[in-house]
This record gives structure tokens, C-alpha cells and sequence, in this order.
């Protein structure tokens, strides 16, 4: 269960190797926690980034899987609880890969890898996490989305749509968890400069992701079910929203 101050005392983290993600767990968890499972692809960052957690996370496990294919989900979510070894209080859901455009939507094979890693491996383990934690009757779920798939555009458009794909789904799940107990929350950042984003031009609004990890532990304290990061997304996306598409082209990419 959460401490008196609300923080998380258990946490797992599908997509453990997040800049992002790690930065909210070190946020959440600081001198508090009792256990974190950082689950990925990526055995040896998995064990690098745990070991950064030991200082101030009594219990710390990692748990391996892919998600360009979606066959074993509910094991990996299985795993990841059963390594908790508690109750799970949050989810974190950092599952994604940014692609190359020009390449990918050439490329039937790599838009069907970009569609299962940013939306149908993380629907599906949001599936099986949202039942894990209503049986149990407590617990948040945070994933992280993205402002390009608030509205697709033509430059990172099989990202994007993936990402709007998960946004919806999220969308829903929040909403088919009223009276649970339980609750999910949709971060939508802009540009982060994380190792995911290294080597392209920052776009307008660009933030670290400590700076994102300090917008969603507010969103969580208010209980917020979108997250925008920075806060100004917000309102500049709800103009963009209704932007002509004649005009939305035009837009520097």
C-alpha cells in the first residue's frame, strides 16, 4: 500500500530502462520504497539501472522480455508481480521506440514492429495489469504517451498513429476503472532529450526527463488523468487540434 504521504511503496516498471521512468522511480521512491521490478529487453542496462536503485530501495528485481511480439504478455506481467512480492501500488508503462519515418513506412515489416511495441504490447499488459490490481482493489497504472499522437502528422506518422492508438485505449481503461480502486493516467510529453530522442533536433518546448518525471508525480498528487509535460502542451495542442489540415501541413516539422 501507498505511505501515509501517498507515495508508492511497490513499484513495476514495464520498460524499466526509461530515462523517464527511472527518473519518476527515483522521484517517487527516495529513502521510502520497499520494492521496485524494472522490467525490458535489455538485460545488462536492466542490471545497471537496478543497481543504481540498491541505495535506496530495500528489494530491487529485474525481469526480461521483447515486446516486438506480444505472445507472452501475460507472463511478463505475471513475472513481474510474482518478483514484487507484494501488493504492486504503480504501474509504469514506459514501452516505445521512436522508428525512423522514412524507413519505416516503406517497410511493412518495420511499421508492424512499431505498431505491437507502442501499442499492442503495452494494451495488452495494460489488460492484464488492470486486472491484477482490481483483484487486489488499490493501485495507479501511469503510461507514458506522447503529444504525437495527439495529432498524427505527416513526418512521424507510424509513430504517431501508434501512439494515438494507445492514448485512445488509455483513455478508456481509465474510465472502465471508476470504482475500482484502482486508477490509469496518461502522460502525453512533448520533446524529452533522453537516449531515446539522442542525435535529433529538439522541437519547441523540449525538457529533460527529470523535468517530466516532476510533471507526473504533480499529476499524480492531483490526480490528473492526462499529464501533459510541459504543462503548456496543454493549451498549445488544443489550438493545434483545431487547426485546418491545409494549415496543420504547413507547420515547420
Amino acid at each position: 500500500m501507498q505511505d501515509a504521504f501517498g507515495h508508492p511503496q511497490s513499484v513495476v516498471v514495464l520498460g524499466g530502462t526509461s530515462d523517464i521512468a527511472r527518473e519518476l522511480v527515483a522521484l517517487l521512491m527516495a529513502d521510502r520504497g520497499r520494492s521496485v521490478v524494472l522490467a525490458g529487453r535489455d538485460r545488462v542496462a536492466l542490471t545497471q539501472a537496478a543497481e543504481s536503485l540498491r541505495r535506496d530501495v530495500a528489494r530491487v528485481e529485474t525481469v526480461t522480455f521483447d515486446a516486438a511480439t506480444a505472445d507472452d504478455v501475460d507472463q511478463t506481467v505475471t513475472r513481474c508481480f510474482d518478483a514484487a512480492g507484494e501488493g504492486v501500488d504503480l504501474v509504469i508503462v514506459a514501452v516505445g521506440e521512436l522508428g525512423t519515418q522514412e524507413l519505416d513506412e516503406v517497410d511493412p515489416g518495420r511499421i508492424t514492429q512499431m505498431v505491437t511495441v507502442n501499442f499492442a504490447w503495452p494494451a495488452a499488459a495494460l489488460a492484464a495489469v488492470a486486472v491484477r490490481l482490481t483483484r487486489q482493489g488499490h493501485g495507479r497504472i501511469v503510461v507514458l504517451s506522447s503529444v504525437a499522437g495527439f495529432r498524427v502528422r505527416r513526418a512521424n506518422f507510424v509513430y504517431g498513429s501508434a501512439k494515438a492508438g494507445l492514448d485512445a485505449f488509455l483513455q478508456g481503461l481509465s474510465e472502465s476503472l471508476r470504482g475500482t480502486g484502482v486508477s490509469a493516467h496518461i502522460v502525453r510529453p512533448g520533446f524529452v532529450r533522453t537516449k531515446m530522442t539522442a542525435g535529433r533536433s529538439a522541437a519547441p518546448f523540449a525538457v529533460d526527463a527529470s523535468r517530466v518525471a516532476s510533471d507526473i508525480a504533480d499529476g499524480l498528487a492531483r490526480d490528473q488523468t492526462i499529464i501533459w509535460s510541459p504543462g503548456l502542451l496543454r493549451w498549445v495542442f488544443s489550438v493545434f487540434r483545431l487547426l485546418p489540415q491545409g494549415l496543420w501541413r504547413r507547420l515547420p516539422e
